[in-house]
């Protein structure tokens, strides 16, 4: 009988930045049956793995080793013996300075097949990022990538330190914090000028980067003052003038920023990555999560009796997704809501109403009974029909309201909310440790959920000097009402409003 053997695919999982990977690197991930990954590939990349996936996490951290190379390689091995895709990410790029070659030869005697997938290594990224161009025609046609994490106590160096030293326009070493002083002196020592530029960036490309600049002669003492410590890559030449007028990455309105998102992980994507495209780090901690009614009958009845309603109101995403995905459960599609007029609360719900082909005939501003009243003004509903499909926890005053102006509201639950507690020792420890600069919510289930996250002995303490966000006066006045002092407010119920305010905030 044939062995059943799989495949592996070395993949470099850029330098830091999620948004950085390549396409091919996200379709390995996606298929993959085992995904072993190192300390500096992004733990994001395991959102995109099968439900079913093994995850496997052998990162080395300065001279802290998980696991050791020999048993890494023997591990991508057997995996891989038993017929299973593995992808095997890498911080970086596999083939440099990442050891994917000694993983490559395993798998080549051991008879295993494998791809590379090549990644954006942090040599070209990380200076990018800090607003340092390696090559310039003005400075330099030439770049050396010199591993800096060679044995300063070696009789002698594998290193051409004068070929160095006088023959390239820029050179990056990498994994080199430590032996910063052997590195300068060693360029200083085959005549490279005492006033040659050198910079370090860490962390390049994240939430975390800094970037230390200075010449051979200072930088080892700028360095040390910083506390600037690995992972760290080092520059140096006469482009690294140029940050002075292109840093950029540094400069965003939220960069150093760490934001809690408390918003449905399902949910959360679009304001995570709005935050983090203004430099903000994010750190997720879902308090509710969206799931189905107790009961599909209510909603699944009224759907069956569309004919007998006179408007359609949705106040919520998740009401437009839970509503729609009931009305195709029974085989009918957007014609079956051609006798009914709509409404929405809020331009996102509209949005998504649209992405369903349904145009919102009236969209309030907000939940406020002013804004109702207004919004229906024009409309004669004394008598008509409403049908509101929408949470089970949802506030009264929609339907309240409504009722007032003589409609006749019939509200049906499409879907509940439910506490969670993802990340809390995170966020425990960001609070503690007043590491968190602001907290968002995004509507009232996050608030009251969030505010039984904490113990109530503590949560003033916890809460002093912590900024909050709101999307909206609502989800404002139930903060208010627990005691969470609000700073923030966004003027529209979007996620682009409210990063504005926010940036606003912080730019004032």
């Amino acid at each position: 009988m044939k062995n059943i053997q799989g495949k592996v695919y070395l993949v470099g999982a850029g330098p830091g930045d999620p948004g950085l990977i390549t396409v091919k690197g996200l379709e390995c991930i996606e298929k993959a049956d085992v995904i072993i990954y190192d300390y500096l590939a992004s733990p994001m990349f395991l959102q995109h793995a099968k439900k079913n996936a093994e995850i496997i996490y052998v990162g080395k951290k300065g001279s802290k080793h998980t696991i050791p190379q020999d048993k890494i390689s023997a591990l991508i091995v057997e995996k891989a013996k038993t017929g299973l895709i593995v992808a095997r990410l890498k911080g970086g790029d596999p083939f440099i300075f990442g050891r994917g070659a000694e993983e490559a030869e395993k798998l080549i005697k051991a008879g295993v097949s494998f791809e590379i997938v090549p990644g954006v290594t942090s040599a070209i990224a990380a200076p990018a990022y800090a607003g340092i161009p390696l090559t310039h025609r003005r400075f330099t046609s030439t770049v050396a990538f010199v591993t800096g994490h060679e044995d300063p106590t070696k009789e002698e160096s594998s290193i051409n330190w004068a070929a160095l030293a006088k023959g390239m326009g820029t050179i990056v070493f990498l994994m080199g914090v430590k032996n910063l002083p052997n590195i300068t002196d060693r360029l200083l020592g085959q005549g490279m000028s005492h006033d040659m530029p050198v910079a370090l960036v860490r962390w390049g490309t994240t939430h975390k980067q800094m970037t230390v600049t200075g010449t051979l002669d200072n930088i080892v003492e700028r360095v040390k003052s910083a506390g600037l410590k690995s992972p760290a890559i080092i520059i140096v030449g006469e482009v690294v003038k140029l940050r002075k007028t292109m840093q950029w990455f540094e400069k965003r309105p939220l960069a150093g920023k760490r934001i809690v998102v408390t918003r449905a992980r399902e949910q959360a994507s679009e304001l995570v990555k709005a935050l983090s495209d203004l430099g903000a780090e994010c750190l997720e901690c879902p308090t509710i999560k969206v799931i189905p009614p107790g009961d599909w009958k209510p909603l699944d009845t009224a759907i069956e009796n569309l004919s007998s309603y006179d408007w359609l109101i949705f106040t919520s995403v998740n009401g437009v997704n839970f509503f729609f995905e009931r009305l195709f459960k029974q085989n009918r599609d957007v014609r079956a809501l051609s006798n009914l007029r709509t409404a929405s609360i809020g331009p996102a719900t509209a949005k998504r109403m649209f992405d369903f082909g349904l145009k919102s005939d009236i969209v309030p501003k907000s939940y406020r009974a002013e804004s109702v009243i207004e919004a229906f003004a024009q409309e004669d509903i004394k008598g008509k029909r409403i049908l509101l499909p929408r949470a089970k926890e949802a506030r009264p005053i929609l339907p309240v309201e409504l009722a007032k102006m003589g409609a006749i509201v019939d509200e049906v639950t499409a879907y509940r909310t439910k506490e969670v507690r993802d990340n809390v020792d995170a966020l425990m420890t960001g609070l503690e440790q007043g590491t968190i600069d602001l907290i968002t919510f995004t509507s009232s289930s996050t608030v009251k959920n969030f505010h039984a996250l904490i113990p109530p002995a503590k949560f003033n303490d916890l809460m002093k000097g912590v900024t909050v966000a709101s999307i909206g006066p609502i989800t404002a006045d139930t903060a208010k009402e627990l005691g969470i002092d609000v700073h923030i407010i966004a003027k529209s119920y979007t996620i682009p409003e409210f990063c504005d305010a926010i940036k606003e905030f912080y730019n004032d």
